[in-house]
């Protein structure tokens, strides 16, 4: 049991984490230096900070989508060196492809990931997350006739179909009006729990943080971002929006970053 508590613990790595991008006339812009953290399976992280800390740009080195220029990323004990099935990004761009329908978005990753599955096993498997995002009433529609909340939805659909051991989610509620946004969060919450795997949200904001989050990692500010605190969250699940807002936790965990981010590190440009 001690064993597995501790591969739990460090489920997703990151040691020594530089990024360096080139500059034209040779200079060269250090976006993040030194980020060390161990993700714990099944753990919900997010990552907050100003505009400039290197927060994508992380969940981009996470994702395989860039490279870093120090350091190792490790997820179940192998080392990150590009793209892969296991990881799954939702962008705040649902990036859905328009000729296609609900179903048929889900269909194409779920074929692409999994080729040996049997017709019958397929559509079984897609229809399972398009009911877990409650869209079974529009799985023939096309994104251009659902709204910007659904469009997102299958999204996390099509990204859980593959069954990920990370969900990566840069924003993924950021262009949302607040109703629409606080209902993506139940969804993912309750989703979350059924599925069980770790996930990591880019976030600006800190209510949606607190809520959603295990952990919340800050960054200072860039250049050369780093992680400046780790806060715990602890809060038990279920979680509910409305009786949180008094509760002693929701409120100390809150104003812990607020102090970080317009105290320790304010930014005026923001």
């Amino acid at each position: 049991m001690e064993t597995n508590k501790k591969n739990n613990d460090k489920f997703l790595q990151l040691e020594n984490i530089d990024k360096t991008f080139p500059l034209p006339g040779g200079n060269q812009y250090k976006a993040v230096v030194d980020v060390n953290v161990n993700i714990k399976k099944n753990e919900i992280i997010s990552i907050i900070g100003h505009s400039g800390c290197g927060k994508s740009t992380l969940l981009n080195m996470i994702a395989g989508l860039d490279s870093q220029t120090k350091g190792n990323i490790i997820l179940k004990n192998k080392e990150i060196k590009g793209p892969g099935p296991e990881r799954a990004v939702v962008f705040q761009n649902h990036s859905l492809l328009p000729w296609l329908t609900v179903y048929q978005n889900i269909e194409m990753a779920v074929k692409k990931v999994m080729p040996h599955l049997s017709k019958l096993e397929l559509e079984k498997r897609v229809d399972h997350f398009v009911s877990m995002v409650n869209l079974d009433h529009a799985s023939t529609k096309y994104p251009g006739e659902i709204s910007g909340g659904m469009k997102q939805r299958v999204g996390i659909a099509r990204a859980l179909s593959i069954q990920p051991d990370v969900l990566l989610m840069d924003e993924p509620f950021g262009a949302l009006d607040s109703l629409t946004r606080a209902n993506l969060q139940e969804h993912l919450m309750r989703i979350q729990q059924k599925v069980q795997n770790t996930v990591i949200i880019i976030t600006h904001d800190i209510d949606e943080a607190v809520l959603l989050s295990d952990r919340v990692i800050m960054m200072t500010n860039g250049p050369e971002a780093t992680i400046g605190e780790i806060l715990e969250v602890k809060l038990d699940r279920p979680r509910d929006r409305v009786a949180l807002q008094s509760d002693p936790e929701y409120i100390r965990c809150r104003e812990s970053i607020l102090d970080f981010l317009y105290k320790k590190f304010a930014k005026e440009d923001e």
